[in-house]
């Protein structure tokens, strides 16, 4: 469990990032952002598949903000359940790593590179690679160009929109729309589990992760010295 005590303690900078992205949420600039945010679930299907013993035969991504990745092999049950989550914990850590480390540029170049190989080696649909590819790139090209700064508010970006619509896809798909051919509908064919129970389970998991990961990004310093020189929406102490 959280403490009340360390919830208290969430820098407010976060909230305002929260209500901000909630603004914009519908504007077409962030569309980007949320494509990145089905690759990270995708992603997350096949890594799931590849640990369980099986093969990724292909991943698509969508320019309505779908997709879906092909397994051959491996638990069924762990590579469905692990896309949601997957994609929430995938942000939590980037937002973590901005938030508590010193190379921003570094980590954005890191993250650049996974997009393209990931692109390259598994992603099949045009839709996919073109994005796939041009994502990657821009994150490389942010990292060499952009200042610390300016990639460090970028991957906080990035992983703060990963976390927040994790949580509402999960209410969208699976609460809001049970029937809709979801992850928890397809693994609860499989295990006999109604949908609405893996929804729930889901969203209260999605919802304690997102709180513990603000938590843990607004304990501590950053550690470089121009922390206090660049702190537009007061997320650093």
């Amino acid at each position: 469990m959280i403490k009340v005590s360390r919830i208290r303690a969430i820098h407010p900078g976060w909230f305002l990032f929260a209500v901000v992205l909630f603004i914009v949420w519908d504007m077409p600039f962030l569309l980007p952002l949320k494509i990145f945010v089905v690759f990270l679930h995708e992603l997350s299907h096949a890594i799931a598949g590849i640990l369980t013993g099986g093969s990724v035969v292909e991943i698509q991504i969508h320019a309505n903000q779908g997709g879906h990745c092909l397994i051959r092999g491996g638990s069924r049950v762990i590579s469905l359940a692990a896309g949601y989550l997957g994609s929430l914990i995938w942000g939590g850590l980037i937002m973590f790593a901005a938030s508590r480390g010193r190379y921003d540029r570094l980590l954005g170049a890191c993250i650049g590179v996974m997009t393209v190989v990931v692109t390259l080696v598994y992603v099949r649909n045009i839709f996919g690679m073109l994005f796939g590819l041009f994502f990657g790139l821009s994150l490389l090209a942010l990292a060499r160009y952009a200042s610390e700064e300016i990639n460090d508010l970028f991957l906080r970006a990035i992983g703060f929109t990963s976390c927040l619509y994790a949580v509402l896809d999960i209410k969208s798909d699976i609460l809001d729309r049970p029937g809709c051919r979801s992850d928890a509908k397809m693994l609860s064919e499989v295990t006999y589990i109604p949908t609405v129970v893996w929804g729930i389970l889901w969203i209260t998991c999605a919802v304690f992760l997102s709180v513990y990961f603000l938590v843990l990004c607004s304990e501590g310093k950053k550690g470089r010295s121009s922390s206090k020189a660049y702190d537009p929406l007061g997320l650093r102490k």
